[in-house]
């Protein structure tokens, strides 16, 4: 449930409305806008890098990754409403509001899936993750149709992304609210705090720097690690410009952006469930190959359309290759954590997220800026990163750094 409430917001605010918004309407369309959009995500992403280990490993020694879930949770809703204010010049409050909900929805973020291992065990950890990423895009369907369905009545009535844009925020942040009341509800605390040292924020600190210094022992989680970074940069890059993109190399208005989300939530969620139900038996590592093949398809087809229905295509493809890596990559870094450090570790998984998150997108802005507006050049230059990927991806093995888990936590891992 946690997956559905939190979706609207990176459907609606990073993927599918705001962003355009704020480079045609907030910014004026001028050359840097999307450089600046790419930028402020940058540094709200380099806060969650320099703050995720830390949170993780305050979170399992004081048992308190629901309590600081609440906390962004709260966070991110209240500064996702506020975007309400922002209007045509408004860049530096944009800037702002954009960083603060986006850190706060990125750490919580981190803190919900560290909830996996308690939820699943080892041989169906594929099969749960790819539950919750099918049922987080049929929630951000909803969210984003709720969107589409004011912005109808608003565009048919005449008024301006000016007036019916911000009303979409005041949407998200409603249904975020309402929909993440179940996980409080009724999800509990699995884990037991630990023995505190005198200072615990200092031995938080600690644990983080064990598990850096000790990287070597857990090598194919950090082979993983480097790999994500490289891949999900592609990835974010996409999530994060695909309505700029639509908008500025298509011609799409905001209701064919929101029209063409709707229908990639759509195939991501049944590329989440198909392959959350395939992963635990193709195997981790073989489930992420593929959609990565996918990925490089989707990126040559995007670089190549010159009507709308090659890009449909590419789109839908990329929504079944978004929800496949993404829930496959969730269930390899838990299949790959000791059992007594999870929250920490997915502190670590968070880390690699948000540096691609940082990479991706701002090497599109800055191509865009550079080659003054040539987006498809961006897309062509940030596909490169899923390349990387699948070479990094080639010398993984799951079962060895499951077996060195299990060895860490002290216990077999099964």
């Amino acid at each position: 449930m946690y997956d559905f409430a939190n979706s609207g917001y990176t459907t609606v605010v990073i993927t599918a409305v705001f962003n355009a918004y704020f480079v045609s309407v907030v910014a004026g369309g001028r050359p840097w806008a999307t450089f600046a959009w790419t930028l402020t995500l940058s540094v709200s992403y380099a806060a969650i890098v320099l703050s995720a280990p830390l949170v993780g490993a305050w979170a399992d020694v004081h048992a308190a990754k629901k309590r600081l879930l609440g906390a962004t949770t709260t966070g991110c809703v209240v500064f996702t409403a506020l975007l309400a204010q922002v209007g045509p010049g408004d860049v530096a409050l944009a800037v702002v509001l954009v960083a603060a909900s986006n850190f706060f929805f990125g750490t919580g973020e981190n803190l919900v899936a560290a909830f996996l291992p308690e939820l699943a065990r080892g041989s169906a950890l594929g099969k749960v993750s790819g539950w919750g990423w099918s049922l987080g895009y049929i929630g951000g369907l909803l969210t984003l149709g709720l969107c589409l369905a004011y912005v109808t009545h608003a565009q048919g009535l005449g008024a301006p992304a000016a007036d019916y844009v911000p009303v979409t925020m005041l949407i998200t942040a409603g249904m975020f609210a309402a929909a993440s009341a179940p996980t409080f509800l009724l999800l509990r605390e699995r884990a037991r705090p630990q023995p505190l040292a005198p200072h615990s924020l200092r031995q938080a600190y600690a644990r983080v720097l064990h598990t850096l210094r000790h990287a070597a022992q857990f090598r194919d989680l950090r082979r993983f690690l480097a790999c994500l970074v490289f891949y999900q940069a592609g990835v974010q890059a996409v999530i994060t410009i695909a309505a700029v993109y639509a908008h500025e190399a298509m011609g799409f208005t905001t209701r064919d952006s929101i029209v063409l989300i709707l229908a990639v939530n759509v195939t991501a969620a049944l590329g989440a469930f198909t392959f959350g139900q395939v992963q635990d038996r193709l195997g981790h590592v073989p489930t992420i190959a593929l959609t990565l093949a996918g990925w490089i398809v989707t990126v040559a087809l995007a670089w190549l359309a010159e009507a709308r229905t090659p890009f449909w295509i590419a789109a839908n493809l990329a929504g079944l290759c978004l929800g496949a890596s993404q829930s496959a990559a969730r269930a390899l870094v838990a299949y790959l954590s000791p059992a007594d450090r999870r929250a920490e570790f997915f502190g670590l998984w968070g880390l690699a997220v948000k540096l691609s998150s940082i990479l991706g997108p701002i090497t599109y802005g800055a191509v865009s800026w550079v080659s003054l507006g040539n987006h498809r050049l961006a897309m062509l230059i940030t596909g490169a990163y899923f390349v990387v990927g699948l070479v990094l991806l080639a010398g993984i093995d799951p079962e060895r750094g499951r077996r060195a888990a299990g060895l860490a936590s002290g216990s077999d891992a099964a």
